[in-house]
C-alpha cells in the first residue's frame, strides 16, 4: 500500500510538474503566423575579408541577393534613432570605448564598422532597402527597463509590408508587443547561460529554462542549438508545437547535427545548400 508519505511526495510533484507546464506554455491561441523561409543569416550575409561586416547595409543587401531571411539587432541611440547593431558599446565593431547609447546617430556613423567603408545602418534604412524581399527577424536588444526601443522599433515595422518577427532575450520586450502589437509575430530567445557564458544569476534561470513563457506567450522559441537537448525546449516543440529557430549555425556539419531539434536556421560562415531553401 501506498503510504501517506508517499502520496505526498505523488501529489507534490504533480503539482509542481503542472505548474511547470503552464510556465512554459507559449501562444496557443491566436498565435501568429509562421516565418516563411528556413534559412536567416546572422545579422546578415556577412563576410569581413570582402569587406562585408556584421550588421551592415552591405550585409543586408547580399543575404536579399541570395534570397536568405536576415537576421539583425537593434536598439537606441541617444537622441531615440533606432539603429542595427548587436553590441551594447562600440569596443568591438568600432574600436572605440563608447556605448552606443551615449552617441547621437550623427555622432555614431562617423566610425567605420569593423575597418570597413561601412557604417552603423538605422534600421529604416534597412527596411528600404530589404523592401520585402526576404523575411526578417528583428531582435530586440533591450537594455534598460522601461526602454522605448519596442515602441519605436513597432512604429517604424508598422508601415513595413514584408514579412517579420521580433525576438529578444528579455521578456519585458516580448511583454510590450504581446500588449500593444499582439499580431506581431514574437519570439523568445534562451540559451545555457551557465554553461555558455558562465553567468549564474537567478535571473538568467529562468530565460534558460522559458519559465516566463506563460507571461511572454511567444510564437516561437530560437534557442542556441548547441543546447538542442534542453528540456523545455523540447517540450515546447513536441507537446506545444512551438515553432523552432536555432542559432547561430556555423557549418554544414552544425546543420545536419541539428536539423531535427529545429524548424529554422540562423547560419553564418557558410551558406547552406541550394536546395535545401524553402
Amino acid at each position: 500500500m501506498m503510504t501517506e508519505h508517499t502520496r505526498t511526495w505523488l501529489k507534490t510533484g504533480l503539482v509542481s510538474g503542472l505548474i511547470y507546464l503552464i510556465s512554459i506554455t507559449p501562444r496557443l491561441l491566436g498565435r501568429a503566423r509562421r516565418m516563411p523561409g528556413k534559412f536567416y543569416a546572422h545579422r546578415g550575409l556577412h563576410n569581413l575579408s570582402e569587406g562585408v561586416p556584421e550588421n551592415s547595409m552591405a550585409a543586408f543587401r547580399r543575404a536579399a541577393e541570395h534570397g536568405y531571411g536576415i537576421e539583425l539587432d537593434v536598439q537606441l541611440t541617444r537622441d531615440g534613432q533606432v539603429i542595427v547593431a548587436h553590441d551594447y558599446d562600440l569596443k568591438r565593431i568600432c574600436g572605440i570605448e563608447k556605448e552606443i547609447d551615449s552617441l547621437t546617430y550623427e555622432e555614431l556613423s562617423r566610425f567605420p564598422i569593423l575597418g570597413t567603408e561601412e557604417r552603423i545602418p538605422l534600421l529604416e534604412d534597412v527596411l528600404k532597402l530589404v523592401k520585402g524581399q526576404v523575411p526578417l527577424i528583428v531582435e530586440i536588444k533591450y537594455k534598460h527597463l522601461g526602454s522605448t526601443i519596442c515602441k519605436k522599433t513597432a512604429e517604424l515595422l508598422d508601415h513595413y509590408s514584408g514579412s517579420f518577427c521580433i525576438e529578444s532575450f528579455h521578456p519585458a520586450a516580448l511583454i510590450w508587443f504581446r500588449k500593444y502589437r499582439p499580431y506581431v509575430c514574437r519570439g523568445q530567445l534562451g540559451m545555457n547561460f551557465h554553461k555558455d557564458d558562465g553567468r549564474v544569476h537567478p535571473v538568467y534561470y529562468f530565460p534558460r529554462h522559458l519559465l516566463t513563457n506563460f507571461l511572454t506567450k511567444p510564437d516561437f522559441i530560437a534557442y542556441d542549438h548547441h543546447a538542442r537537448g534542453a528540456l523545455s525546449l523540447t517540450l515546447c516543440r513536441v507537446i506545444f508545437g512551438t515553432p523552432c529557430f536555432a542559432w547561430t549555425v556555423k557549418s554544414s556539419r552544425e546543420l545536419y547535427a541539428c536539423e531535427q531539434a529545429f524548424d529554422y536556421f540562423i547560419f553564418e560562415g557558410f551558406l547552406p545548400e541550394d536546395q535545401e531553401r524553402s
